[in-house]
């Protein structure tokens, strides 16, 4: 991306981006580097949220703040990053620096190294009993989770599960009784409206800033399907996670992601809609995992041109650009060319409101489309597929002897298997230890162990636990299968 262009910033701390592409909205510093300092938290309230207006006409957003601080939560997270030895760090280079293709092209070659690493973010309380919502991006990696009250207790989270295509993670204190925030719907929010903002920007915790709804349904080329609400709220690192509330003090988002120049606000916030988040949220609790439907095609917007050529009254729809071999909407007939007005009986406006309405449905479950064709309109009706499962991520995800190979790992889905072309193997989810000093990664496909095919969590155990002080592990990564001598000690 060119350096004059907007760059899309990751509203997160737990993974540290690069100029030039992703910037965290969070601190991610190497262990040892000052942190921003944590400023006084206010006394909890407990009065509700108040949907109320001060003598200058005003939002009174003193009563949404004071109602809902208390279940605002600052979130802490400790991992590792891999690192290449001995290269300079792309983060910092200029992409136009003719040196940065040259780096970033030898930077798998080199040797590589784990570098400790803190990270922030923020995070609303949705239970009593200390059910927590988050962005996937804060946690994702982390090794572990705190915490951190309003009043200043501090508890070490379990990640329930997480969800990288939404970005929503979904957390678990052991504590009792405590504050939550009031749930809404975005669905009402129109452009216009006041809404405001709580979180922990540069670890300056309890910090509110307000602003209006810029947008809504908005796509971002992040490839993500979920249609982000725009605000210009001040949204900056450390923010990631926070919760987004309209003036009757109730949630409608979580803040996610922004556009900039400089990594910082500058005037381009986005949220997760709320209910985006709790479907996730409740299906993580439920089924440890997140499915969603998909249709197999490419979308692009309608615009007069287009509307003109194909005879449509108005730009409206999603315009279908391409149709994936042997996918859903191929079964069910969908062609290039076909405008897509409307599903289930809704009126598709624009193009990204499909992706969402489609995720929304079950793999399995029928989606009736609303179809233009060559002058006309026409009913398709298309079993849905799935667009992928986010398993359990958790800091206790499932571990095959953990102890000595220090890896957890899960089974391929049958997707997964036909896109690796393997039988059985297990993707690796998290690697430390053994594992991680021998550079598996995750991400991984172990496929072999000592020249063992692998087919299960079990197996994979036996095999380690009956081998010497070296493994042979055989992994497939990208398009490469590699054997990794590990030292299991």
């Amino acid at each position: 991306m060119k350096r004059n262009s907007l760059q899309m910033t990751v509203a997160a701390i737990a993974v540290a981006a690069a100029v030039g592409g992703a910037y965290s909205l969070g601190q991610n510093v190497p262990i040892g580097h000052a942190n921003a300092a944590t400023q006084p938290t206010a006394a909890v309230v407990a009065a509700p949220p108040v949907s109320a207006t001060i003598p200058n006409g005003l939002p009174d957003m003193r009563s949404i703040v004071a109602g809902n601080a208390p279940a605002v939560v600052n979130i802490s997270v400790t991992g590792t990053r891999k690192t290449a030895s001995n290269l300079p760090d792309l983060q910092q280079m200029d992409p136009n620096d003719p040196f940065f293709q040259f780096f970033r092209h030898f930077r798998g070659q080199m040797p590589e190294s784990n570098q400790p690493m803190h990270g922030l973010g923020s995070g609303f309380i949705v239970t009593a009993d200390g059910t927590v919502l988050t962005n996937a991006h804060v946690v994702d990696g982390a090794e572990e989770v705190t915490v951190k009250l309003n009043d200043k207790r501090e508890f070490k989270a379990k990640v329930l599960g997480l969800d990288k295509a939404s970005d929503v993670a979904v957390l678990k204190i052991d504590a009792k009784n405590l504050p939550t925030v009031k749930l809404g719907t975005s669905l009402q929010t129109q452009v216009g409206d006041w809404v405001l903002a709580i979180g922990s920007p540069y670890g300056f915790e309890s910090s509110a800033s307000a602003g209006i709804v810029s947008a809504k349904s908005r796509n971002l080329p992040d490839g993500s399907y979920v249609p982000f609400i725009q605000t210009d709220v001040a949204v900056n690192p450390g923010n990631s996670g926070g919760p987004l509330f309209n003036m009757n003090g109730e949630v409608i988002g979580i803040n996610s992601q922004i556009y900039s120049r400089s990594g910082g606000y500058q005037g381009l916030s986005f949220a997760i809609p709320i209910e985006v988040a709790m479907n996730v949220e409740k299906q993580i609790v439920t089924n440890g995992k997140v499915q969603r439907g998909k249709l197999g095609v490419s979308i692009q917007e309608v615009n007069q041109s287009l509307a003109d050529s194909f005879g449509l009254a108005k730009p409206a729809g999603a315009l279908v650009a391409s149709v994936e071999k042997g996918s859903p909407a191929a079964k069910g007939g969908l062609e290039p060319g076909d405008v897509i007005l409307g599903i289930d009986g809704k009126t598709i406006e624009s193009s990204g409101e499909l992706p969402a309405a489609v995720a929304a449905k079950m793999p399995g479950e029928t989606a009736r489309l609303q179809v233009w064709r060559k002058g006309e309109t026409r009913n398709i009706d298309v079993k849905v597929g799935s667009f992928g499962e986010e398993k359990v991520a958790s800091n206790e995800a499932p571990s095959a002897d953990k102890g000595r190979l220090g890896v957890a790992v899960r089974p391929l889905t049958p997707d997964e298997q036909r896109q690796a072309e393997v039988k059985g193997g297990l993707l690796v989810e998290q690697a430390s230890g053994a594992a991680g000093r021998a550079g598996i990664r995750p991400g991984d496909i172990i496929v072999a162990v000592n020249g063992q095919p692998i087919g299960d969590i079990d197996q994979l155990r036996s095999i380690i636990a009956k081998s010497g002080k070296k493994a042979a592990i055989l992994i497939e990564r990208g398009d490469s299968r590699i054997f990794v001598p590990v030292d299991l000690g």
